[in-house]
């Protein structure tokens, strides 16, 4: 049976394009109308979206469970010049589908969320006309990353590549006048979009090379004929693919754009930069297996910078205040987890620390959010535009909470629950998806077993401060003293998504290889890990250690607060400095590109654009005014005038006809 007669035998397969259509719907529906209605309205209409969309996606899966074959369902033919011809074709296969579950099952539980999370949000930033805003730039992101998962070529993939990430600028300065001087969260945009725009830059060159050697940008033909390409020409291919990864997947060394993501509003760190946009790169590497397995020193590049990046991003993590910072540079570490273990031709562990990852640090996020909304709620500016309480606390500071388990204890339970299933403690979803990966490693190496143990060892401890500051201890400003928990339509998807954090290991736990046999037919060159229990009772005792170390140094009543020096500075010394202001990377940054390039761009102003352009612009422009002024005094009004030209004129021809 071929890909496109599969489609053909089971006709729910053609319903596969309303991933995309339902939605695409919810997006137009709040765009034209949502102003005009309640926000009721707007958050279920854009809610029913999302989950239409998974529902579909279960169907797929459901198909697929009879039948994994993969199957290509045509909508449309696409672009047809010369040589290249793109129809738009959804994939449906096991590894698109698992995407596509993850997306919209997430990123519904979300939209839930943020329903009553932007009720609050917009009334205490002071616009509560941005509420139908939001859902619609929300919708418009589901539309984006289903495009991206169920496309069957490069170039759709691409298009939904790009469209995640104008959803990611436009959401991150959704309160675009607000932050630092009014401009903090237009910059951290500007910034996320400057910065992939180098990872995609990458990326558009490997489609090039893509097409050049291939002729297709189809999956299928790229993916069939990957063995018998150039070597040198697959290296460009998998190295200009892992460039637009790094941006995408905020990899080394691009990876300073995520942490300031956390400008935009809680929901919006949860969905795009923790749970499935930041996911998208190790999904690419994922799709193109055998070229990456073609090229071992690829692959070798690979693994060095997500061992690199997980180890860095742990270290930041552990000097960070801010409740958000800390889980964005765990984002940053875990993604390294999942691109050492695509990198280690480990497919499918990556994609079940990818789901796992979804669940528990969406719910992480989430119930940061949460946090941050009842420190809101004890202020007694609460409700209030920001510009009208700028002398109230950072309601973000880990150092001004305390104590909050008492006055929120659902958000804590949960918050527990997605912390220890991050730092992987069995038997928690985290505990058996990161074991994996590190089983995968120590078969390679045992020098990245330990980069990743060490990785390991800073999550469990900067997990345990982060909930001994929030959570014990006595409150140490009063928003703490006065935070309420948050309401059911909050607390609700945190329990949907603790439940999935406890039981997502069954997936692929010891002796059951479910998502391993899932993924076979998609990924056929996946290596399949074994439990190791010794890398196992290892990777939990220096869990357990770095458990400990945290709550020996936070969990005594003397916990640092906002005006008193961190514990940890004093052990660190002047590391302490480092870990806090991210080794410096961003100050490095501006010094080498952004400061030389605005000295350029100052000098070209004003030597090319002002001096030189300019002036042969008004040059021009005072040469047509003073010959203009000199033509009209040949418009007076007077007939006798304008005989005599035509008299003068007519000579003149005369004169030039008799002596030519």
């Amino acid at each position: 049976m071929s890909i496109n007669d599969a489609a053909a035998t089971n006709p729910i397969y053609q319903l596969v394009p309303w991933i995309i259509l339902l939605p695409a719907i919810g997006v137009l529906f709040n765009m034209l109308l949502g102003n005009f209605l309640s926000e009721l309205i707007v958050g279920l209409v854009a809610c029913l979206a999302s989950a239409s969309s998974f529902v579909v996606s279960v169907l797929m899966a459901n198909a697929l469970a009879n039948d994994p074959q993969a199957v290509r369902v045509h909508l449309m033919d696409w672009i047809s010049v010369g040589n290249l011809n793109v129809d738009w074709n959804f994939r449906v296969d096991t590894l698109s589908v698992l995407m596509m579950l993850v997306v919209s099952g997430v990123g519904t539980l979300i939209h839930i969320y943020a329903t009553g999370y932007m009720h609050h949000d917009v009334r205490h930033q002071g616009d509560r006309r941005r509420y139908t805003r939001f859902f619609v730039f929300f919708n418009l992101f589901i539309v984006a990353m289903m495009v991206l998962v169920s496309a069957d070529n490069y170039l759709m993939l691409f298009v939904g590549w790009e469209g995640v990430g104008l959803c990611s600028y436009l959401l991150i300065g959704f309160w675009f006048e607000k932050g630092e001087q009014g401009l903090g969260n237009a910059k951290a945009a500007k910034k996320a979009f400057v910065v992939n725009r180098v990872g995609d830059f990458g990326l558009l060159l490997a489609l090039f090379f893509i097409f050049w050697w291939f002729g297709s940008f189809d999956f299928d033909v790229v993916m069939n004929n990957a063995a018998d390409a150039d070597p040198i020409v697959l290296t460009a291919i998998t190295l200009f693919m892992l460039l637009g990864v790094t941006g995408k997947s905020a990899q080394l060394p691009l990876h300073v754009w995520l942490p300031d993501a956390m400008a935009g509003p809680t929901p919006v760190s949860a969905l795009i930069h923790a749970a499935t946009m930041v996911t998208a790169g190790v999904y690419l590497i994922a799709r193109s297996a055998a070229l990456y397995m073609s090229i071992p020193q690829v692959q070798s590049i690979v693994i060095v910078i997500g061992a690199a990046t997980a180890l860095f991003a742990a270290m930041i993590a552990v000097g960070q205040n801010d409740i958000k910072k800390v889980l964005a540079y765990s984002t940053i570490s875990q993604l390294g987890f999942m691109i050492v273990a695509v990198g280690l031709g480990a497919f499918s562990a990556g994609m079940f620390h990818l789901v796992t990852h979804a669940f528990f640090k969406a719910l992480l996020f989430l119930a940061a959010g949460s946090v941050i909304l009842g420190m809101k709620s004890g202020s007694a500016h609460d409700h209030q535009p920001e510009a009208n309480h700028s002398d109230t606390i950072d309601p973000q500071d880990m150092r001004n909470m305390g104590g909050l388990r008492k006055q929120m204890p659902v958000t804590f339970w949960v918050y527990l629950i997605g912390g220890l299933s991050l730092a992987g403690i069995p038997p928690l979803a985290g505990f058996f998806s990161k074991d994996e990966i590190l089983s995968a490693a120590g078969s390679r190496s045992t020098l990245l077993l330990g980069v990743l143990l060490a990785a390991t060892f800073l999550t469990a401890f900067y997990i345990a401060r982060q909930v001994l500051l929030v959570f014990f201890g006595t409150p140490r400003s009063e928003d703490a003293s006065q935070a309420k928990e948050s309401s059911l339509i909050i607390t609700f998807p945190l329990i949907i998504l603790a439940i999935l954090s406890v039981v997502a290991g069954i997936l692929n736990s010891p002796g059951n290889h479910t998502l391993d046999d899932w993924l076979e037919s998609s990924i056929p060159q996946n290596l399949t890990v074994e439990f190791m229990l010794p890398i196992a009772i290892i990777s939990l005792f220096i869990i357990l250690t770095g458990l400990l170390l945290g709550w020996t140094m936070y969990g005594r009543k003397s916990e640092p607060s906002s005006s008193t020096v961190d514990p940890l500075s004093g052990m660190l010394g002047s590391l302490y400095g480092g870990l806090k202001h991210a080794w410096w990377v961003d100050e490095l940054y501006h010094a080498v590109f952004v400061r030389p390039y605005q000295i350029l761009a100052r000098f070209l102003a004003q030597t090319i654009d002002l001096a030189l352009l300019d002036g042969i612009i008004n040059g021009l422009a005072q040469f047509i005014g003073k010959s203009s002024r000199f033509f009209a005094r040949l418009q007076n009004g007077y007939v006798r005038t304008y005989v005599l030209t035509l008299f003068v004129g007519m000579t003149l021809i005369v004169t030039y006809l008799v002596f030519q």
